[in-house]
């Protein structure tokens, strides 16, 4: 994140590598609430969370370090 809490740049270990290979790359430059609020809950298959949601939750949590 940078001064304005855009996102510059995502590592990933673990996950589905293609699916977050693409959604690392679609929120680079994205405002870190956007990322949030665009993947926060989705869920996969039967499982309460997601890649995408695991991804919103480390953002969160990101922010808050470095509020």
């Amino acid at each position: 994140l940078d001064d304005k809490n855009v996102i510059e740049k995502v590592e990933v270990l673990g996950g589905c590598s293609g699916n977050l290979q693409g959604i690392s790359s679609l929120v680079v430059g994205m405002p870190a609430q956007e990322a949030i609020r665009r993947m926060r809950g989705i869920r996969c298959g039967f499982k309460d969370t997601s890649c995408p949601d695991q991804l919103a939750l480390a953002i969160q949590t990101a922010l808050e370090q470095n509020a």
